[in-house]
Parts: C-alpha cells; structure tokens; sequence
C-alpha cells in the first residue's frame, strides 16, 4: 500500500469518533481493528439474526461493512471538519458468507480533495479464512461551506 499522509493531524480519534457515531455499524456489531491514514480493518462476529434463507450472513451485511471500511478509510485522509458520503459503490460477491467472524479490509488507491476511490475487501473465518466479496467504491468529502462576504452576496443578488 501507499503511505499517505493526513490532512487531519487529529485524524485517529476524528475516524473514531466519526464511525462510533453510526448506529447502524453498533446495530451489526462492526468494530475497528486497525486504523491507519488510508486503511482500515473492520471486524464482525457472525449473527443469526444477519442471515439470509440459506443461513449465510445476507448480502447487504456484507456489503454494509465493505461500504463502512471504504467510508472509514477514505475519512482518515480528508481534511479537519470535513464529513463523508459515499457516492457510488461496486460490489461483487465472491463466496457464500458463512463463518463465525467477518472481516472487512479497506484501503485508498486514489485521495482527492472531494472525490476518493477505494478497494475493499470481505473475508469470512470459519477455520480458515476465504475471500467472500471485494467492493469499489468512490467517496466525496463533504466539506463546510464558507459564508460569502456581505459584497460577494450583493453582487450575485
């Protein structure tokens, strides 16, 4: 992987705080793993409550956490007061998603100042440790809009 370095001196505790504030990602019972500028490792613990009618852990779980590991990855590079969204993503299911422990593996190939592009991807445990889904995904830095001067705001009245 390529070293990137952060806008965000703070930016550890700033993807911290940011993906503690999902309650989406505590409902799945997803948690941090490993965190670094561009990169980030997700885990979960397999749920029957997750499942689909086969007993695999459904898809859309699947690609939540896919989703969040690339939301969290991109999020370490943008700039202090920034939020994130994702905008678009890609998502190929490569195995079924049986096992006891999910893991989710995300990393940045491209940082822009509004649009990221990342890879993520799924691993599912169950003795050994088998690819389950990989996933492209694209984020936008939402950044703080700043007030136009009282000139700039009659000029375009």
């Amino acid at each position: 992987m390529t070293a990137f370095e952060p806008k965000n001196p703070g930016y550890r505790a700033a993807a911290i705080a940011m993906f503690d504030g999902q309650p989406a990602m505590r409902t799945l019972g997803i948690t941090i793993v490993l965190l670094g500028p561009g990169e980030v490792e997700l885990a979960m613990l397999h749920s029957p409550e997750f499942t689909q009618q086969n007993g695999f852990i459904h898809a859309g779980i699947i690609t939540a956490g896919l989703d969040n590991a690339c939301g969290v990855a991109a999020f370490t590079l943008m700039p202090h007061k920034a939020d994130i969204l994702t905008v678009e993503f890609k998502t190929t299911l490569l195995a079924p998603a049986r096992g006891t422990r999910f893991v989710f593996r995300a990393e940045v190939v491209k940082p822009g100042r509004t649009l990221t592009f990342c890879e993520a991807r799924a691993f599912a445990e169950h003795g050994k440790t088998t690819l389950i889904a990989t996933m492209t995904g694209t984020l936008m830095a939402m950044l703080p809009r700043v007030a136009a001067s009282p000139e700039v705001r009659a000029s375009r009245a």
